[in-house]
């Protein structure tokens, strides 16, 4: 069978505490949900839903975030939230913050996002997106008897490249990469070091269907074998002792 990526719509603006799970079940392509598929939901749901949004007029700026700000002419206010979501600062020129979080994401402006959202407002990553993919995998394994793999992806900035595309920030029921590290390849060569990210692949994919615009956070990636193994965001982040670009 060919791999399939259905797109799901739902046109509502989600609320803090709103049913993702019952929302999906309610679409046609939802109720349609089948044991070994991969559910991709956009990060902006979840912080919504988890009341990751954050009214900005309520932001109290320091010295540092307001200094930071005339600096690189940025909203101080939003500076103060990417230093309230920030481990540690890695780069900031050209008016871009690069930063580690405390998930240990290492992004722009500690993931802080204003766009999908209305004026005046901004969100923040999940605190913990592995533990929101495994209350969906759950709660959609309670609701519909289905096995899934829940991934939950954001769009991140790549060293060297330019554009962006989406990565997982959190997996539950999938492993998070294929490791081929022992394996044979076409010529009989032993492999040693090629570990394919499944899990950003899959949310790349999602993507292309989903869009910014269209009104589908949530994509059903169907006809995919994968390794059930329990994988996590730490699995797909590079220790600094091996990070070239840090």
């Amino acid at each position: 069978m060919s791999l399939q990526i259905i797109p799901v719509h739902i046109s509502k603006d989600i609320v803090p505490r709103d049913d993702l799970v019952k929302l999906l079940l309610d679409t046609k392509t939802g109720r349609g949900l089948k044991d070994g598929d991969i559910l991709v939901f956009t990060q902006k749901i979840i912080s919504k839903q988890e009341g990751r949004k954050i009214d900005l007029s309520q932001v109290k700026p320091t010295l540092l975030a307001t200094g930071i700000a005339s600096a690189y002419a940025k909203d101080h206010r939003i500076v103060q939230l990417i230093l309230d979501e920030t481990k540690r600062i890695i780069r900031m020129k050209n008016g871009i913050i690069i930063s580690e979080t405390h998930q240990g994401l290492v992004c722009a402006n500690a993931g802080i996002d204003e766009s999908n959202i209305e004026a005046g407002f901004a969100t923040l990553l999940p605190k913990n997106a592995d533990k929101s993919a495994q209350k969906l995998k759950r709660r959609i394994k309670t609701k519909t008897g289905k096995n899934i793999a829940v991934v939950i992806s954001d769009t991140f900035g790549r060293p060297f490249r330019e554009g962006q595309t989406d990565v997982a920030i959190g997996v539950s029921g999938i492993s998070s990469i294929i490791d081929y590290a022992g394996k044979r390849d076409n010529f009989n060569r032993i492999l040693r070091v090629t570990a394919i990210a499944i899990a950003d692949e899959l949310c790349s994919a999602s993507e292309l269907v989903r869009g910014k615009t269209l009104h589908t956070p949530i994509t059903i990636i169907r006809n995919y074998k994968f390794d059930k193994k329990n994988g996590t965001l730490k699995d797909l982040l590079r220790v600094k002792a091996l990070d070239l670009f840090r």
